[in-house]
């Protein structure tokens, strides 16, 4: 059974999830779809990026993945269908797959070519489902598309460094439902800017310096729970993804707050991190465990 998966800004009160799922089933009833998300943030390239990148190799190989963001078909927004390590993924050539594409080379990549045969004012609809439907049913990207072998970037996805290698900026990227904030500086990057440095990590007037490998390596347990406090408090760590984030320990808005609220960082406000030449470091990147350093924070 071929699954195609959906990631879109449709949200959940209009119309265009159910009819975009609806049109896949009219033309293939033996499918799986599965909803990735459907709260991206309206035309959100870079959020969406993040998102298909650390879901896609969660599936199968073989899995369709429709990415609904930023569709509309213009001069400057060309459609496009792309083979990835052995995963199909359909969407517009925005740089919404530039994320991907720098880490794994595509094995293909066409340019849509059948909107003379489809009328069509919803490409998700009228174009992605049709492309997503040929290649369940064993088609050829080669059908539905023209050869091309470039896509479009995502403006800043890459951090800066400057020339000296002692310092890293990178931007926010994506906000999760806890508040907590990620960055485009991924941990492989880091530790290669790195290369055994102390560093001090920058965002808003916080400083950080230590990086946790999980979110309760921040909690000393051999202190009485009643007595810690450690709810609300900031760290960092190299989320799931590799990404370095920003959180607090089992944040809540209503309550602690989030790394997001507290902070005041929004989406693509700058962090950065500086390293210290003096102070070397022989295993590499200083992971904190057991009990916090709290002035680190």
């Amino acid at each position: 059974m071929a699954i195609i998966t959906l990631t879109t800004d449709f949200g959940e009160k209009d119309h265009f999830t159910g009819a975009t799922k609806g049109a896949i089933y009219s033309e293939l009833s033996d499918v799986k779809i599965v909803d990735i998300s459907h709260r991206v943030s309206p035309f959100n390239i870079p959020e969406a990026a993040y998102i298909i990148q650390n879901a896609y190799n969660s599936f199968p190989k073989g899995t369709i993945h429709i990415i609904g963001i930023d569709s509309e078909l213009n001069p400057e927004n060309k459609h496009i269908a792309i083979k990835l390590d052995d995963h199909y993924f359909i969407c517009a050539n925005n740089g919404i797959m530039s994320m991907i594409c720098s880490e794994i080379a595509p094995q293909k990549i066409v340019e849509i070519n059948i909107h003379d045969r489809i009328q069509s004012s919803f490409p998700v609809l009228d174009v992605f489902v049709k492309v997503a439907c040929h290649i369940a049913r064993g088609g050829t990207l080669d059908v539905i598309g023209k050869n091309i072998t470039e896509i479009k970037p995502i403006k800043n996805i890459k951090p800066y460094v400057n020339d000296d290698k002692t310092q890293i900026v990178g931007s926010v990227i994506y906000i999760d439902n806890y508040g907590n904030v990620i960055t485009n500086i991924k941990r492989s990057f880091f530790e290669t800017i790195q290369k055994g440095r102390k560093f001090e990590i920058s965002a808003r007037n916080y400083t950080f310096k230590k990086v946790y490998e999980k979110y309760s390596d921040i909690v000393n347990f051999e202190i009485a729970e009643h007595k810690r406090q450690d709810e609300g408090r900031k760290l960092v760590v190299f989320n799931s993804g590799g990404f370095l984030e920003i959180a607090v320990y089992k944040s809540n808005n209503n309550t602690v707050g989030s790394a997001s609220t507290l902070l005041g960082l929004r989406l693509m406000d700058a962090v950065s991190i500086n390293f210290i030449a003096s102070s070397v470091i022989p295993k590499g990147i200083e992971i904190s465990k057991g009990v916090p350093n709290t002035t680190n924070y």
